[in-house]
């Protein structure tokens, strides 16, 4: 091992693929500290209204505490992008969201749900 960095390349590959097919959303938020964009691809559930909701796996996940700072966002999912507004959920929303997460994607629980929780609604429509 020289010490270098390892490329992010293939990861960010697979990410694309993921969001492409619409399996993951892609999340953009502003960065707290110097309102540069952030980008993370979480896995997410759909609702009726066309809302969808995610979950952070850390309480300390910089995306989450981004979208606590500023609701706004975007949001891609396969070929569709939109801006939305960042709802905070509460203990039983955000307990349905860990439990639809860990059905759709089979993902452990031990982790998951540590985090913020949110409603990422259309903007403009809430």
């Amino acid at each position: 091992m020289t010490g270098e960095a390892v490329s992010s390349e293939p990861r960010e590959a697979m990410e694309a693929e993921l969001v492409e097919g619409g399996r993951f959303a892609r999340i953009v938020t502003r960065r707290r500290s110097s309102g540069s964009p952030r980008t993370v691809t979480v896995g997410f559930v759909p609702e009726p209204d066309g809302s969808i909701l995610v979950a952070a796996r850390s309480p300390d996940a910089a995306w989450a505490a981004d979208l606590v700072a500023e609701a706004r966002a975007e949001v891609t999912v396969g070929d569709r992008v939109w801006p939305v507004e960042a709802e905070p959920l509460d203990r039983p929303e955000a307990a349905r969201t860990v439990r639809e997460l860990i059905l759709r994607y089979g993902t452990p629980a031990e982790s998951l749900g540590a985090g913020h929780a949110f409603r990422l609604r259309r903007a403009g429509t809430g």
